[in-house]
């Protein structure tokens, strides 16, 4: 695992829970308004490495403080160790969240089956006309699939909705890319069941590709009483 940042403690990466969040390094797209440009692009790579061993001994040692621990990204369903990283996880009594952009049904899948995951939060980027373009196309799908593949995209979505575990779709909304329009439309596309999550874009210098801005929060405000009154379960998130 290239475990590339380690939020000691969070109120909040896991919902009603005291956290740990693991950032591991290495993403399969290139979203243009993506905040973590440090772990996802190569040549911007943070210098920070975390021995796994050091991680261990940090959640051994908060085991009566903490009560989850989040593994996020970059891309954490492209590390091989994935698995088994949190199968030590979860022997120390930890509840697990996964953030992922679903590009990997087949790594959910597996996870599932094994019953490691406790809570996943999945992005959706666009909708599904704008998907790719969202995702940065034209970078490389580093999992050797199409990039932004729609397809992989619904599997994971299908299978969030058969697994049982608690789950919540998220998108960081970007003024120059998501209008009401496309807002509705991802609506329709995933309402049924799990929250969406609406993230206002935040700015933190380290954004892939720069000239993107948030919404003002009534603007906001006002997106999240549009798509309710059309009975989509949508809450509101502070920042991307």
């Amino acid at each position: 695992m290239n475990i590339a940042g380690l939020t000691k403690t969070t109120l909040l990466d896991y919902p009603e829970h005291v956290a740990a969040t693991i950032f591991v390094a290495g993403c399969n797209f290139r979203c243009p308004f993506c905040h973590n440009a440090t772990l996802v692009l190569p040549d911007m790579a943070a210098p920070t490495h975390i021995d796994e061993a050091e991680v261990f001994s940090f959640l051994e040692k908060r085991k009566n403080v903490l009560s989850a621990v989040c593994i996020s990204g970059g891309e954490p369903t492209l590390a091989a160790g994935l698995p088994s990283f949190i199968r030590q996880i979860k022997e120390l009594g930890y509840l697990v969240k996964l953030d992922t952009n679903g590009s990997r049904p087949d790594v959910l899948a597996a996870l599932f089956s094994e019953g490691l995951l406790d809570y996943v939060a999945m992005d959706i980027k666009h909708t599904k006309g704008q998907y790719a373009t969202a995702c940065g196309a034209g970078g490389t799908a580093v999992d050797g699939g199409a990039f932004a593949d729609l397809g992989k995209i619904e599997a994971s979505m299908a299978l969030l909705r058969d697994s049982g575990i608690a789950h919540e779709f998220r998108t960081t909304v970007v003024r120059e890319l998501h209008d009401e329009a496309d807002l509705l439309e991802i609506g329709e596309w995933i309402k049924g069941g799990a929250p969406w999550y609406l993230q206002t874009f935040v700015d933190n210098g380290t954004v892939i590709k720069g000239g993107f801005n948030a919404y003002g929060a009534e603007r906001m405000e006002e997106f999240s009483r549009m798509l309710s009154e059309r009975g989509v379960d949508v809450r509101l998130r502070g920042d991307g």
